[in-house]
């Protein structure tokens, strides 16, 4: 099982550019993960020195589509549970690939659909 964080969910929207046109991309994440899962994409080790040091418990999972990016995860091996905590991208530095108005137009978007 994959759970994708709300930290997760904005740092993809805010990064990376979508393959389907659902505004929750929670499932785009999890689909992403568990294939690299299944590729055994997987290290414990930050994958360049510009990373973020390693923490006990943490997992590196390489994107299959998309090279540079990477999913920071827990993983509790009892549960078979992995929890995507955040992403970056380890060559790449600056600006969004999306455009951040565009991320806050969604924001409002779903704002405006919430109860």
């Amino acid at each position: 099982m994959v759970a994708v964080t709300d930290h997760a969910v904005e740092r993809f929207r805010q990064r990376v550019a979508r393959r389907r046109g659902e505004l929750d991309v929670r499932p785009e994440i999890a689909s992403r993960v568990s294939e690299a899962w299944s590729a055994k994409r997987v290290s414990e080790r930050p994958p360049s020195g510009d990373a973020p040091s390693a923490e006990r418990g943490v997992l590196y999972i390489g994107d299959l589509s998309d090279r540079d990016l990477v999913y920071v995860c827990r993983h509790d091996p009892r549960s078979s549970e992995l929890v995507v905590i955040t992403l970056w991208e380890h060559e790449r530095l600056g600006q969004a690939r999306v455009p951040r108005r565009f991320t806050d137009a969604l924001d409002r978007d779903e704002d405006r659909r919430s109860p």
